[in-house]
């Protein structure tokens, strides 16, 4: 790796990237950065089609998103679509943006009227299928925090089987429509 690349700071070495806990840099070495340089073709080396889902972890929905999108894959499988990094569109993490561009179908999962995965990925430069879970499957938002100072429930107490059953379904039916 050139040591140009290493900061000021306390640098951890680890599988070729530096990591500077000072302030929390990370950098990849050349040869990790040059695999990324890749060409994907959709179900030959990639996936055939992609989701970006919410993860919004401080509500019903957003959890219900990101659960349903990874039961989805599991039914339909790798080759057919993979749950992709949202964070690695604005960041321009080169694999994730060559297996979107090579995508059939790229199709965002948001809990709620924010619609962020949505938002991330067209300004991206892509052109999602857009589901919202509120909107397409009638879930009611409950922010996990609306209990603080009350009787909290554990996690998965706020979501419902039947809603990731059904937003799945959902997720499932979008890929699978010609």
């Amino acid at each position: 790796m050139d040591e140009s690349n290493v900061m000021a700071g306390s640098a951890i070495r680890r599988q070729g990237a530096n990591y500077t806990s000072s302030n929390a840099m990370i950098y990849i070495s050349q040869e990790e950065n040059m695999s990324e340089e890749k060409q994907f073709q959709a179900g030959v080396n990639t996936h055939e089609n992609v989701i970006f889902s919410c993860y919004g972890g401080a509500s019903n929905t957003g959890i219900t998103s990101a659960l349903a999108s990874l039961e989805a894959v599991k039914e339909l499988g790798l080759q057919k679509a993979a749950v992709m990094c949202l964070g690695g569109l604005p960041t321009n993490v080169k694999s994730v943006l060559g297996k979107t561009r090579a995508a059939k179908k790229i199709v965002t999962v948001d809990g709620c009227p924010f619609e962020c995965a949505r938002k991330i990925v067209e300004q991206a430069g892509f052109r999602p299928i857009s589901i919202m879970l509120t909107r397409d499957i009638g879930m009611k938002k409950k922010g996990l925090s609306e209990d603080i100072g009350k009787e909290i429930k554990g996690v998965m107490e706020y979501i419902s089987d039947d809603d990731v059953k059904r937003a799945k379904e959902l997720i499932v039916k979008t890929i699978l429509e010609e």
